[in-house]
């Protein structure tokens, strides 16, 4: 059996999608579905058992996995109890760590470009213990995944046990369907859909930095599809090892993800530009791009999909159907 935690979440459904895809159904999930109708991710999945939390600890006694993916997580880069989020982020991932490390189960999970802080530093993902230090992640949720980060390293650094196969992931803008539970953290191409779809136009921020067009900040957009395919690999590639960028490696901008959305729609693009609040202006990130030659190094060498390519997959396959999900 494979566990995936989160997998009743955004990445987490999409994962299991392709395990079963793939031919698997002995995939367990662990997730807390709630009552927003989250299940609706996993409604057209072949599962083996859904795990709540707070059974998993006795769950794991005396089992034998083939891996775990471990993608649960408290994810809003907005939240503020730091108790509940380093319990649930940090203290969790160590326990299922040491639990893998013990009964020699690979262990893949999920990282954040979140933990590059405001990225004047890059996003090269040098793991080295010194590399790490030097990161300075800016909100609660970056910082959580930047412990356990550290906390891995450090044991690899030193020679200490660890899992038979590891990997830490450092997703960038992932987007595609099942991510609409996620409400202001979802993707701007999923919260605007309704309303252009509606002839309402699509707000963009303006630009306040020179040389910078309005709407041109750019971000690493990736297609929920090839993170799934990257685990996929990782999963079939023991001598993978080491934490990675999960991104195209191509930044591109919010404009260019909302005139692709409205090609999709056979329509005209209809955006209007609006002022960025003054309160987010002297935090706001212009530029994210992924180093993803760790990756490569590490020998995948598939492609990623074209933004203009994976928004109208997303577009004609999902937003605009009356059953969104995968």
């Amino acid at each position: 059996m494979i566990l995936v935690t989160g997998g009743a979440g955004f990445i987490g459904s999409n994962v299991v999608a392709a395990l079963n895809e793939a031919g698997r159904a002995d995939v367990v999930v662990n997730d807390m579905l709630g009552t927003e109708g989250k299940w609706r991710n996993l409604s057209k999945r072949q599962l083996a058992d859904i795990v709540p939390p707070g059974d998993l600890p006795a769950w794991l006694e005396g089992r034998k996995l083939e891996a775990v993916i471990h993608l649960g997580a408290i994810s809003e880069t907005t939240a503020a109890d730091g108790d509940l989020v380093i319990e649930s982020n940090f203290r969790l991932s160590l326990r299922l760590l040491d639990w893998c490390t013990q009964t020699r189960t690979p262990f893949i999970y999920a990282s954040s470009a979140a933990t590059y802080g405001d990225g004047t530093g890059g996003f090269r993902d040098e793991w080295t213990t010194d590399a790490l230090r030097t990161l300075r992640p800016m909100n609660l949720y970056g910082w959580s995944k930047h412990l356990f980060d550290q906390v891995v390293a450090d044991r690899a650094a030193r020679k200490m046990p660890l899992p038979p196969h590891w990997a830490g992931l450092k997703f960038f803008n992932v987007f595609g369907p099942n991510e609409y539970h996620k409400g202001s953290m979802a993707s701007v191409l999923c919260r605007v859909f309704d309303e252009a779809k509606a002839g309402k136009p699509v707000r963009l921020f303006k630009s306040h930095r020179e040389g910078i067009a309005d709407g041109d900040q750019r971000r690493d957009f990736i297609y929920v599809d090839d993170v799934a395919a990257v685990i996929g690999w990782l999963l079939a590639t023991p001598s993978a090892n080491g934490i990675f960028n999960v991104g195209t490696g191509k930044a591109r901008s919010f404009r260019d993800m909302i005139v692709a959305m409205f090609a999709a729609m056979g329509r005209e693009p209809n955006i209007a530009f609006i002022d960025m609040p003054p309160a987010i202006r002297g935090q706001y990130q212009y530029f994210t791009e992924s180093d993803v030659s760790n990756l490569r190094r590490a020998g995948y060498n598939a492609g990623f999909t074209p933004l203009e390519e994976a928004v109208g997959r997303y577009v004609g396959g999902y937003l605009d159907r009356a059953d969104r999900y995968r």
